[in-house]
């Protein structure tokens, strides 16, 4: 497939991981300007979101690795848990204070990237890219 010029003068890129790649780093900057404010990395953000969905069952520990990928969940857990944000493996109420007011704002500035996008083809999108994930995450499982 040829590169196809967009409106803002740069190429598309074909679907694969550098399409994928270039759209998490976007998506990564807009994130790590929100997060800023609130004096959080992006591996504390992300922590406290998995903990948020964190439902009891399995390993808290593994929950974190399979999603995470960082060197030492446990050492951001502790961060998290010295800063009043987490006890155990749940949120305290200034953790879930915090993820709500941190999500609604990555809502309201990422809102309009989703607005216009067709639904069917934000239906296929996400099942393709979850199919992505899955079988990213077995070749780490078996790389272990």
């Amino acid at each position: 497939m040829s590169p196809v010029p967009t409106r803002f003068g740069e190429t598309t890129i074909p679907f694969g991981p550098q399409l994928i790649g270039q759209t998490e780093k976007a998506l990564n900057a807009v994130l790590r300007t929100i997060i800023a404010t609130h004096e959080l990395t992006e591996a504390q953000w992300v922590t406290l979101r998995l903990t948020s969905q964190f439902d009891g069952t399995g390993s808290f520990e593994d929950h974190l690795a399979d999603r995470t990928q960082f060197p030492d969940p446990s050492s951001l857990v502790s961060e998290l848990a010295l800063r009043g944000l987490l006890t155990g493996q749940r949120l305290t109420e200034a953790g879930d204070d915090l993820v709500a007011v941190i999500g609604n704002r990555i809502a309201q500035v990422t809102g309009p990237i989703w607005d216009s996008l067709d639904a069917e083809d934000v239906a296929t999108t996400g099942r393709v890219l979850n199919a992505v994930l899955e079988r990213t995450r077995e070749v780490l499982r078996s790389s272990r």
